[in-house]
């Protein structure tokens, strides 16, 4: 596969505990109200875009959509600029989603990219975005997940970003489950329809009030091959210690 960046028998074990398969061309998310909502999971072979603004669950969903990959026996990749190795680790278990023995049987790799103290260039950035598609060209994972794009967007022109789309798109087309994170802010409008007219699945969070509190709310925006899943809706806390809990959509207000 060709793209503009170029420029240049791992041990299996098969533990009924840690893996479950389901024959189906799905990614679960291992949430049954969320998997509901979402046609019984995100297509395979598909590319998703998350999207939001700050602390609307676009993390906790990735993690969740992460402990559903677990279960049901797909490696997967993690990219995250959101958290650390450990500090990754520690949010699923406070959900109630221990991953640690798959990460420690080398199901989950995690890949920090926030850099402190490094100044990041267009240059750079490309650099950046390039090695990132040829890692997940190479890659034995299943599902690639990219939590979130929102700092490369500082630093990348939109074409730049656009054509690191064009490039994910042909690795799904080869195989790949690609689930990318950003924050609506980032992006202009244009920019933001074009980058969702590339993606299989659109998911949009926000945040809705719920008497004086405010909860995280889904919503589906499409899924490639789901009969009617546009404008579905799903709302949740976090627990510390629970994980995530449904709340009736009745009782919220967007």
């Amino acid at each position: 596969m060709k793209n503009i960046y170029d420029d240049d028998e791992e041990e299996e074990v098969l533990d009924e505990d840690l893996h479950l398969d389901t024959g189906k061309e799905i990614l679960s998310t291992g949430n049954p109200e969320i998997d509901k909502k979402i046609a019984d999971g995100l297509p395979l072979y598909s590319m998703t875009l998350i999207e939001g603004e700050n602390d609307t669950g676009k993390s906790v969903i990735t993690q969740q959509i992460t402990w559903g990959a677990m279960k049901n026996s797909f490696q997967v990749d993690l990219f995250t600029t959101e958290n650390t190795v450990k500090s990754f680790l520690n949010q699923m278990e406070s959900m109630s989603l221990d991953i640690s023995q798959y990460y420690a049987w080398g199901y989950l790799r995690v890949f920090p990219l926030h850099v402190v103290g490094f100044d990041w260039d267009e240059k750079d950035m490309q650099g950046i975005l390039g090695r990132l598609i040829r890692h997940i060209e190479r890659s034995k994972a299943d599902v690639i997940i990219i939590d979130s794009l929102t700092l490369f967007s500082e630093y990348a022109s939109t074409d730049m970003v656009l054509t690191f789309f064009t490039n994910c798109k042909t690795l799904v087309d080869n195989g790949k489950t690609i689930l990318i994170t950003l924050h609506t802010y980032a992006f202009d409008e244009d920019s933001l329809v074009r980058i969702r007219s590339t993606c299989d699945a659109h998911l949009v969070m926000k945040k809705a009030l719920i008497g004086d509190k405010y909860v995280m709310v889904m919503e589906v925006g499409k899924v490639r091959g789901a009969r009617k899943t546009t404008g579905n809706l799903v709302s949740f806390e976090v627990h510390p210690g629970y994980g995530m809990k449904i709340i009736p959509m009745s009782f919220a207000r967007v």
